[in-house]
């Protein structure tokens, strides 16, 4: 069965840096956005990443608020107080669960449109799929290639136990400044 990506990209005029997965999870389109499994890294490591406040680290992280509309609300504010902009490569594919390597018949978003209405000048993809499509189906439209990034999924465990993992990510809060 073809998906179609349930909602549009996260970004503001401000957006200076955009952060691009693969395709929503099943946890993810459960939740209404982005890096919604329990289990990803990513709402812990980005506030360390960019040195945000306890305070504002809690408040974003998986289990901070048992109303999922008021997390997905906290963490869509985090982001773009951060000038992050949160978008998939993809926008429709045929895909089993939430694995990559399952991905079949993957229909690029138009990123065009989006980084002419922002300021954004650099684009990471978390893990390798979501390089390799962004750089293979869509950086030409979109004018640059993307960086990449270690996934946060839970299905990355070794690697994020690295220190390399914890400095690849540090190049998000470096294009920031």
């Amino acid at each position: 069965m073809r998906l179609i990506h349930p909602w549009p990209a996260t970004h503001d005029a401000d957006s200076r840096v955009l952060i691009l997965g693969t395709f929503p999870s099943p946890k993810s389109r459960e939740q209404g956005f982005y890096y919604g499994h329990p289990q990803n890294l990513f709402w812990r490591l980005l506030p360390e990443v960019l040195g945000a406040s306890e305070q504002e680290s809690a408040s974003i992280a998986p289990g901070a608020c048992a109303e999922t509309t008021q997390l997905v609300a906290t963490r869509r504010a985090f982001v773009l107080r951060h000038h992050i902009a949160l978008w998939d490569v993809i926008a429709s594919c045929e895909i089993k669960g939430a694995a990559d390597s399952s991905i079949r018949n993957p229909a690029p978003n138009q990123f065009a449109p989006l980084l002419a209405h922002t300021q954004i000048a650099t684009i990471f993809t978390t893990g390798r799929t979501a390089t390799q499509l962004f750089n293979t189906l869509a950086a030409k439209e979109a004018g640059m290639q993307a960086i990449y990034l270690p996934s946060t999924s839970p299905a990355n465990r070794a690697t994020q136990s690295k220190p390399e993992f914890y400095h690849a990510w540090q190049q998000v809060a470096a294009a920031l400044r």
